[in-house]
């Protein structure tokens, strides 16, 4: 699949719930409205949808939600697509998760056929964890941290970078990861949703000056590393991990953007920071067959936008109006 502007678009992201046991402060509201169960694609739709990408050409698939491992019977469909694995026809089944369910599905990930994970993670603070989540409980993250760790899963660590909140634990982050054989990516925070009376300006820490801080004190070597995101990496020469800087404000990635993302209803976007999107469950649902569904997601990525607006002031509404929990970031 190749969109207007020669991109080859390759990796699937599919957000499988946009519920989540976390309320963290720059993705969601504390009160919440959740969709209706009935609306979600069902573990066969969304194992029927993966399984066309992969055949037009996706080769990398990752999971998101909110947090996907509270989905019922979520292991139902990596297992599912464990075949694709084997045969060679994906190259990757991931996920991204907040680390909660690690302890009871760490092994089980493992032996659908994941070899990596991202778990978000922004402080090392357990004081200030619970300030970021609302609901988060520190301790039962690290366990599964370790549960992961156990059953052989590579951890990439996601620390969205937070003005006033952990920009004074930067460099106990790096030298945590490398003692625990961590990589770790730093997030520039997104406009998007409404977050309550939280401000995004208040919160918002450009990685310019992450990494400027975290030079004086660590060597970061520029390497060619990718793991199919957009995320830049360097390798940290004291403790050999790799730290990787996501920046979609302050130099944006899109000129290599090879990525479609899908909601837990079927709606597909584009991109990220977009509105436009196709409703793939009308389709997968009108037919046995699934040309309807493949016919539109060609339609879908040859109107693939060039690139997201994102901006952060005062006088700005959020880019979009949907919560990152919706699409999973």
């Amino acid at each position: 699949m190749v969109d207007p502007f020669g991109r080859m678009v390759d990796y699937l992201r599919i957000s499988v719930t946009d519920r989540c046991d976390f309320r963290c402060v720059y993705c969601m509201s504390e009160d919440m409205n959740f969709l209706p169960k009935k609306e979600l694609l069902t573990i066969e739709e969304l194992t029927r949808v993966s399984n066309a990408f992969i055949r037009l050409g996706v080769k990398k698939l990752r999971f998101t939600g909110g947090e996907p491992l509270v989905r019922k019977n979520i292991m139902a469909l990596f297992n599912n697509l464990t075949p694709q694995l084997e045969s060679g026809a994906l190259r990757e089944m991931t996920l991204t998760t907040n680390g909660s369910q690690l302890g009871k599905y760490a092994q089980q990930l493992a032996d659908a056929g994941m070899r990596r994970i991202n778990v978000s993670l922004d402080t090392l603070n357990s004081d200030k964890f619970t300030a970021i989540t609302r609901w988060g409980k520190f301790d039962q993250v690290m366990e599964g941290l370790q549960a992961a760790k156990k059953a052989g899963l590579k951890v990439k660590i996601n620390t969205v970078a937070l003005q006033g909140v952990n920009d004074d634990e930067l460099h106990t982050l790096v030298s945590w990861c490398g003692d625990e054989g961590f990589d770790l990516t730093f997030i520039e925070v997104m406009p998007m949703g409404d977050i309550g009376n939280e401000d995004r300006v208040d919160q918002y820490l450009p990685l310019t000056k992450v990494r400027s801080l975290l030079s004086e004190r660590w060597s970061l070597n520029e390497i060619d590393y990718k793991t199919g995101g957009p995320a830049r990496y360097v390798e940290v020469r004291e403790t050999g991990g790799k730290i990787g800087f996501i920046t979609p404000m302050t130099h944006n990635f899109c000129e290599s953007c090879n990525r479609v993302r899908m909601t837990c209803t079927g709606t597909l976007y584009l991109c990220l920071g977009q509105d436009d999107a196709m409703d793939l469950r009308a389709p997968l649902r009108s037919s046995d067959s699934d040309e309807p569904l493949e016919q539109a997601i060609f339609k879908a990525i040859a109107r693939k936008p060039k690139g997201h607006d994102f901006i952060i002031d005062r006088d700005t509404l959020p880019s979009v109006a949907r919560h990152m929990s919706v699409t999973g970031g």
